[in-house]
């Protein structure tokens, strides 16, 4: 191994500068403030969690995993992601409180990454969860609320892709018979690889008329009218139940007059295994990939003992502000300069002007050194320096 440098990190951790905490304070407490204006109620979960539980749990892959040992040999995960701690939770102390329950979360979460190549491997995430409610209508509050989050902090060129992993997947069963068939073709999916779909879906030793409906399904996608092509190529209850919830989610989207921010992508597939249903992802200008993502996982809760359904959202907080972009901050600091006799006065006009929702910085003039340097970056400028009468400079 070679020599860690003074200055360095480790693999995919950041440090964040003054302007972009400000940046992304403000993106989460606007949020914050729509989701508990919908009725979730913010939790917190341990940084830490175990991996014969959430970490076995998490969708996320094992060699992706923080893992550490405690002092009674226990392995330790850092939580990859917050669906599961959170199912953990639910199952755990609330469920048998009340059903549905409408929980919501800001947390990091760490993801181990090979190499830098700009992935983060500790992220900030924001998210609700709707445990209980097995109707298409908790689906569609959690996407109505979710936009309403997105243009509640200022964005509004983004687009929401809306699948159903069991349309995919009956789809899939009919035609290809195998999971190893299909769970090549899922890899092409979820990497958007759509041409090397077309061409290993020719190789396969398919009839014609098989060929042709696999290759129409990656053309169902768009405006509601694909559910009507979608419904045509699916054989079987399953599949045609996906189709009926789909346009059922169609028409609450439309009373909650967030249409217009939605198409649908029956190819739409995901790296977290635990989706059962509806599922999507949201797509920003700016941002060449999702920025958030969600959808019903009706199984994960049985494993931590409590059968029960739930459907949930959640984004990325770097991602929304890579999409909203970021600019100095604009919010006004004054200074006050002081020598040591007139620190007294200082003081309390610092108190007098922070009383007022002023901020304030109060520097002995003694330790700057550059006084024009120093004092370059503020919007106002006070001296109380020996007889000098308190001379105000504003920029």
């Amino acid at each position: 191994m070679s020599k860690l440098f003074m200055f360095e990190k480790p693999v995919g951790m950041r440090d964040t500068l003054p302007h972009i905490y400000e940046e992304k304070r403000k993106i989460k407490q606007s949020m914050y403030k729509e989701i508990k204006s919908w009725g979730y109620q913010f939790i917190e979960t341990p940084t830490l969690e175990y991996y014969e539980t959430v970490g076995t749990a998490s969708a996320i892959l094992d060699q992706q995993l923080f893992k550490l040992l405690d002092q009674q040999g226990h392995t330790l995960v850092l939580r990859p992601e917050m669906t599961a701690p959170i199912a953990r939770f639910a199952a755990a102390k609330l469920l048998k409180e009340q059903v549905p329950l409408r929980l919501a979360y800001r947390a990091n979460v760490y993801r181990a990454q090979q190499r830098e190549g700009g992935r983060a491997a500790e992220f900030e995430q924001l998210g609700i969860e709707n445990i209980g409610d097995d109707t298409v209508s908790a689906d569609a509050e959690i996407i109505a609320l979710m936009v309403s989050s997105l243009r509640e902090i200022g964005l509004e060129n983004f687009q929401i892709s809306i699948g159903h992993i069991q349309y995919v997947g009956e789809l899939f069963n009919q035609i290809l018979g195998t999971e190893d068939r299909a769970s090549t073709l899922r890899r092409y999916l979820y990497e958007k690889n759509y041409v090397g779909f077309k061409e290993h879906v020719k190789q396969l030793p398919l009839s014609s008329i098989d060929q042709q409906r696999l290759l129409t399904f990656l053309n169902l996608n768009g405006s509601e009218k694909c559910l009507d092509q979608a419904y045509k190529l699916i054989e079987g209850e399953e599949g045609l139940q996906a189709v009926r919830e789909l346009k059922q989610l169609w028409g609450l989207l439309q009373e909650y007059g967030v249409d217009q921010y939605v198409k649908f992508d029956l190819s739409l597939v995901s790296h977290m295994s635990y989706y059962t249903g509806i599922l999507f992802e949201v797509y920003a200008d700016k941002v060449g990939y999702p920025i958030g993502n969600g959808g019903r996982y009706n199984d994960l809760l049985q494993k931590f003992g409590y059968p029960a359904s739930a459907t949930g959202f959640g984004v990325r907080v770097d991602y929304l502000l890579e999409a909203i972009g970021t600019s100095e901050s604009t919010e006004e600091t004054q200074c006050i300069l002081f020598s040591k006799d007139r620190r007294k006065e200082a003081i309390l006009q610092a108190k007098k002007l922070r009383k007022n929702g002023e901020s304030v910085v109060l520097q002995d003039i003694v330790g700057v050194g550059d006084v024009d340097s120093f004092t370059s970056t503020f919007d106002q400028v006070h001296f109380y320096v020996g007889s000098t009468v308190n001379a105000e400079v504003k920029r």
